[in-house]
């Protein structure tokens, strides 16, 4: 007897659902997407998924499946938990990325890839679990052969896209003497066999791991690629129409078994999903306010924020602003002064939302992969901010290859810098100048516009049922119960 999932065009000849165990990276930005891929893998298919995370990200977990089920609903997404170790310098207590003092993210990293100290916990943890399927982060390596010993599938989910990734992976094995040779952060590095325009990446807006490349002495058999070619499959929170071209190079060079490319994973909120900031955005005309975020992980000077308060005021324009800084306070004066035109939030605020209200015309983003994909789904353009890891790689794409978005701070105007120390102060002026010229009518907003609501409309069509999206999670299904049935588990096929 079949068992179909109502509203997904998938059946299963057997109510036995198949374990997928999910363990994320310790940072928000990963557990988030995570978990939605999660609820995804619950809703598409006969599939019980389970996030793994460390006692203090459960809350993390339990927020993404609160929005997405209610407070009063039972999720059918299951959160299990192993022990985050502890780590010389590390106070108790911190386990996320975000959590940690700008001085002390580092152990974080550390630890996380540290087979001495993760792996015995994270391995103890998928013995006892026993899953069908593993879905792990790409830092923890170890995953690949704790699966292959079990004899189930291990899949790699990145929620970094793919022309990101591939960049950086081509930056530090065909381009060494670039990444990780001379010191001087102007030397400008050039993406090799790379499709598209030239990406060019001055060496100081290179991630730091390849500007030390030469300090730790990778080898081109780095043990992260490693691990991924010899997973299962490689699953990426990206659609087809948004990276084609380095979509496909992820097979056509040989890099991953398998390639499924499954987002936007994040779901789309009504616009009155905004909390506290809907009643305000529903006060200002359409495409009229500027969104400030720089996501979960902001490492943005007092310096800095008093400039950009300042530069918002003399835009003139209305402007929502997300400020993640706990003991940092706007210029005497400031909040009287933009009050009717300006809302700083400094809790947690609906991203997708807020991009989603009609008035909201543009984004300052710090190009973090999940926002994005969120500003891509709601169809609105975007500046760039950019601060750390991958974040000037994306930039490339966002601005050169899609142009759906300008940088806040134009070539040459200063030092921009993937180190806090290096990176040079962007004045008031500078961010009042570009914003108001971004916001005027026919001005460059408009015509980013209207290149990313057209990719709006090819997100949203990736993800129904029958898009591009919805196949590779309905062909990734497949692929893992197949794999079940090979390795002697109980019979149960997908219907074609």
């Amino acid at each position: 007897m079949a068992l179909t999932i109502a509203g997904t065009g998938f059946s299963t000849c057997t109510s036995k659902k198949l374990r997928v165990l999910l363990i994320p990276f310790f940072a928000t930005s990963h557990i988030e997407p995570f978990t939605d891929l999660a609820i995804r893998l619950a809703a598409a298919a006969a599939v019980e998924a389970t996030v793994a995370v460390t006692p203090a990200n459960v809350s993390i977990v339990r927020s993404v499946l609160e929005r997405h089920y209610g407070k009063h609903h039972t999720a059918p997404v299951k959160i299990t938990t192993y022990p985050f170790p502890a780590v010389d310098g590390l106070p108790g207590g911190v386990e996320n990325l975000g959590k940690a003092a700008p001085a002390d993210s580092w152990r974080i990293d550390a630890t996380a890839v540290s087979d001495a100290l993760m792996r015995p916990a994270q391995e103890a943890l998928v013995r006892e679990q026993s899953p069908d399927a593993l879905v792990t982060d790409l830092h923890f390596v170890w995953n690949v052969r704790v699966a292959e010993e079990l004899g189930v599938p291990c899949v790699r989910f990145s929620v970094i896209g793919a022309f990101s990734s591939l960049a950086m992976r081509h930056l530090e094995l065909l381009a060494p003497d670039v990444a990780g040779g001379d010191p001087d952060p102007d030397v400008v590095a050039v993406v090799p066999r790379f499709p598209g325009p030239p990406v060019r990446m001055p060496r100081a807006e290179l991630p730091e791991f390849l500007r030390r490349k030469a300090e730790v002495g990778c080898s081109t058999r780095n043990p992260f690629y490693a691990a991924q070619a010899d997973c299962f499959g490689l699953a990426v929170n990206t659609f087809s129409d948004l990276e084609q071209h380095y979509c496909e190079m992820q097979m056509r060079q040989g890099y991953v078994k398998r390639a499924y490319f499954l987002g936007p994973v994040s779901p789309r909120p009504s616009p009155a999903a905004a909390g506290g900031g809907g009643g305000w955005l529903d006060s200002k005309p359409d495409r009229s306010v500027v969104y400030v975020c720089f996501g979960s992980l902001a490492p943005v000077s007092d310096a800095q924020l008093r400039e950009l308060a300042l530069g918002l005021e003399a835009s003139g324009r209305p402007f929502l602003w997300v400020v993640r800084a706990e003991e940092w306070a706007p210029p005497e004066g400031w909040e009287e002064r933009v009050r009717d035109r300006g809302l700083m939030v400094t809790t947690w605020a609906p991203q997708t939302a807020i991009l989603g209200h009609q008035a909201v015309g543009a984004f300052v983003t710090h190009c973090g992969w999940n926002s994005v994909l969120e500003t891509v789904a709601a169809g609105v353009p975007v500046l760039t901010w950019p601060l750390v890891f991958e974040q000037f790689i994306t930039e490339r794409l966002v601005t050169e290859v899609l142009g759906i978005g300008e940088r806040l701070w134009p070539h040459g105007a200063g030092v921009r810098s993937t180190s806090c120390a290096e990176h040079e102060l962007v004045p008031a002026e500078a961010v009042a100048r570009v914003v108001m010229a971004f916001m005027a009518p026919g001005g460059p907003g408009d015509a980013a516009r209207g290149r990313v609501r057209d990719l709006a409309a090819k997100a949203h069509a990736a993800m129904v049922e029958g898009g591009s999206s919805h196949r590779d999670l309905r062909r990734l299904v497949d692929d893992l119960v197949e794999a079940r049935s090979a390795a002697g588990g109980i019979k149960s096929v997908l219907a074609p």
